[in-house]
């Protein structure tokens, strides 16, 4: 994200909000031990589909990179079978 132009303290926030969740399970009415999560977002986070974005732009823009610098060139593909019906 730095690489991409976006504030340390926004990167800090971020990183914040992934990475200080933690969780418990009621049983029977009773609360649990909290345990925290080693990886992933959370089912539903709302940050999801935002972070997805962002590390599609950067793969985005690392390809741009690499075909410019003749690193990955691309592939050309005509599917001439014939359509089944």
């Amino acid at each position: 994200m730095s690489r991409m132009g976006f504030d340390q303290k926004w990167i800090d926030a971020i990183m914040k909000c992934i990475s200080t969740v933690s969780y418990s399970v009621v049983v029977n009415g009773n609360i649990g031990e909290i345990f925290y999560p080693t990886r992933g977002l959370r089912q539903g986070d709302p940050l999801s589909p935002f972070l997805f974005l962002i590390c599609g732009e950067g793969l985005s823009s690392l390809m741009r990179s690499a075909t410019r610098d003749g690193l990955l060139k691309g592939v050309k593909f005509i599917d001439e079978r014939p359509i089944k019906y």
